[in-house]
């Protein structure tokens, strides 16, 4: 069987690596390939070749989430719930969305006091944040992005607001004092993507609680700006390695009907990581 990532650009990406260590420790000679789609023509084509059986499952990552929900036959409740999908499936000829990067972002951001908490981005990775928060129970919710000036609605307001978010314009985030979390939910900072500096000039992080947990969604570097920031002020960092093991070992589950092995899959991507993270 043969499973593929969807997105632009793909370079930086450890999930291949994940996935056939899963599949080595399954027992499975199954195969998990990069296909680079910089148009919305080349996600097209792919969700023809789903439905086709030529492949057998997708990941969708940045910029076309919101495209695979919309060329999907159907949805999950999280992938409804947020507009976005990370994850196809075939059944039947049948198309479904799914979004587990939710459910990723629920187990990791767990530890987090349930007050306030400050989400940085409006994409996909926003959206799935801010579920998340919503389904944790979080008090309050603020989303801003860079998009968020001028006149309103903003770039992805209907959607964040439909998941409970209150938005606050990009210089403006003294809404979020208090905060006891902050998400950089944006490729920020990606090895290979834009620069991460901004982000970390950008938050409050005077205002935020004083044991504030900082959590970004990029994981390639381990390191980015926005966690030394964060790490630089003594606040609790993380980074988004967790997140993108679970999210694949849902999708396996999806793809498989089997259990993942997740500290195969966790222990490779430590490895894989460590692989990348020399120069550029």
């Amino acid at each position: 069987m043969h499973f593929q990532l969807l997105g632009h650009p793909l370079a930086h990406s450890l999930s291949p690596a994940i996935h056939q260590a899963a599949y080595a420790a399954l027992g499975l000679e199954h195969r998990y390939s990069l296909r680079p789609c910089p148009t919305p023509a080349d996600v097209e084509d792919a969700v023809r070749a789903l439905r086709a059986g030529e492949v057998h499952g997708l990941n969708v990552t940045l910029p076309h989430k919101a495209l695979a929900l919309a060329l999907a036959d159907r949805a999950d409740a999280r992938a409804a719930r947020t507009r976005v999908a990370n994850v196809l499936t075939c059944k039947h000829g049948v198309t479904i969305a799914h979004n587990t990067d939710v459910t990723a972002l629920t187990l990791e951001l767990a530890e987090a006091r349930r007050g306030t908490a400050l989400v940085l981005g409006a994409g996909g990775a926003a959206l799935a944040a801010t579920a998340a928060l919503s389904e944790l129970g979080f008090a309050r919710v603020v989303v801003s992005a860079r998009r968020f000036i001028g006149p309103r609605p903003w770039p992805g307001e209907v959607q964040l607001t439909a998941l409970g978010a209150d938005l606050a314009p990009w210089d403006g985030l003294g809404a979020a004092a208090g905060a006891e979390l902050v998400v950089q939910a944006t490729s920020a900072g990606m090895r290979g993507g834009p620069d991460g500096e901004a982000i970390g000039r950008q938050v409050p992080w005077g205002d935020l609680a004083p044991r504030a947990l900082a959590y970004d969604v990029v994981y390639n570097p381990r390191v980015t700006p926005f966690l030394r920031e964060a790490e630089d002020r003594g606040l609790k960092a993380r980074g988004g390695l967790g997140m993108l093991v679970e999210q694949a070992a849902q999708a396996l589950e999806l793809w498989l009907g089997v259990t993942a092995p997740r500290a195969v899959m966790r222990e490779r991507a430590e490895q894989a990581l460590g692989d990348a993270s020399g120069p550029e």
